[in-house]
């Protein structure tokens, strides 16, 4: 894929997509998780994404001593042979890994699972791969305000709230490729969503809602002022993996399921 790949058959912003859009929909949607996937893993430490033959794989940058700890590899693949995808994750891992298997809404899943099953792979979790192509997007009145994080002041609240960092300094410009967005009662941060500029797309990371608000629309509304401010800022496609249970959310945006991931991890020998 790469940027060529991301940059063909592009839909104009406002425009619906054609034929040819959403035959090249899975590969734009891979890109687009590759890249924002190993955005939000580089906080720590640079985590890349680059193809080896027909493969991607997502993992982390060399480190100083050899000695030092790697996180796990994510190998994403598409259309490609089991025994070609588990030859080349065994011949160029670095330590543990995971296979992305992602199928297209039309194709079986349970050929891939065999396949995979086969070769001593355990099967995990399984991921709607959806995509928005940003020409519809509903209006809707947000129950409480919505906020783009800019100031230092929101984002400490923000990682109070999260029990985690979701933004860096770095990414408070207008112009950053990480824009996040909060939900806000008052002052207290009650769900949150962040964008990744993906190439010509953008990928959607850490959508949350706080429990005791959930079923209000908030999620919703987060999605909407995200989904506008991607297209203003000339995405021409959002993308995300979703829970089962948050792929029920997501087309009431506008999203579209394209395919699933299945992650396979190697079982112990």
């Amino acid at each position: 894929m790469g940027n060529t790949a991301l940059q063909k058959h592009v839909s104009p912003p406002g425009r619906s997509p054609t034929a040819e859009d959403a035959a090249d929909g899975v590969e734009r949607a891979i890109g687009a998780f590759v890249r924002g996937f190993s955005f939000t893993r580089s906080f720590t430490h640079p985590y890349v994404a680059e193809r080896i033959g027909a493969v991607w794989v997502m993992r982390d940058a060399p480190r100083k001593r050899p000695s030092d700890y790697y996180r796990r590899e994510e190998w994403v693949a598409h259309g490609v042979d089991a025994a070609e995808v588990d030859r080349i994750a065994r011949l160029h891992t670095r330590g543990g890994y995971a296979i992305c298997a992602i199928r297209s809404l039309g194709e079986s899943d349970a050929p891939i699972s065999a396949a995979y099953k086969a070769l001593g792979y355990r099967l995990g979790t399984t991921e709607p791969m959806m995509i928005h192509w940003l020409g519809r997007i509903p209006r809707i009145a947000p129950p409480y305000p919505i906020r783009r994080v800019l100031t230092p002041d929101l984002a400490e609240r923000l990682a109070d709230a999260a029990g985690s960092r979701q933004v860096l300094a770095e990414h408070l410009a207008d112009v950053a490729p990480l824009r996040q967005y909060v939900a806000l009662d008052g002052d207290k941060p009650i769900g949150w969503v962040r964008s990744i500029v993906a190439g010509k797309a953008t990928w959607v990371s850490n959508m949350h809602v706080v429990p005791a608000y959930r079923r209000r629309g908030i999620g919703r509304s987060l999605l909407v002022s995200m989904l506008r401010d991607d297209r203003a800022h000339g995405s021409t496609a959002s993308v995300l993996l979703s829970s089962h249970t948050g792929a029920l959310l997501y087309p009431r945006v506008g999203y579209e399921q394209i395919g699933e991931l299945l992650l396979f991890t190697p079982k112990r020998r």
